[in-house]
């Protein structure tokens, strides 16, 4: 999707591959839109901040996430990101289980709203 920001303008992409590949897709796209890395937000899952926190970084490692990992492989890690907290598995379930298991009853009904925080998170970064 193509849209406007005040004066700047703004794509929003969502690529289709899987998650471990997404370097490649978004590789071509800052290609094809002559966009340099820094001025690249990624929206991505992370275990590491509690489920319902949204915090926003530039640059940094990949902590584990394979998408991440795959992304800088490509471009390096001079992006931005807007890091949507899930939390840490329970117990002794695999991560790879629990990223992929849909969100609780709970954590459902606060979709709507942290979906919009984090919207609001990329406005943010494109703002400044």
């Amino acid at each position: 999707a193509e849209g406007r920001l005040g004066a700047t303008k703004v794509v929003l992409a969502k690529s289709t591959s899987y998650m471990n590949t997404s370097g490649t897709p978004v590789a071509a796209i800052s290609k094809f839109l002559s966009v340099e890395p820094d001025h690249l937000i990624v929206v991505h899952d992370e275990l590491d901040i509690e489920f319902g926190d949204i915090r926003t970084k530039f640059s940094g490692g990949h902590a584990g996430h394979n998408g991440l990992r795959d992304i800088i492989a490509h471009l390096g890690n001079d992006f931005h990101r807007v890091r949507f907290g899930i939390g840490r598995p329970p117990g002794q379930m695999q991560v790879s289980d629990f990223v992929l298991q849909n969100f609780s009853t709970d954590e459902r009904k606060e979709l709507a709203v942290l979906i919009a925080l984090a919207a609001d998170k990329v406005e943010e970064l494109i703002s400044a």
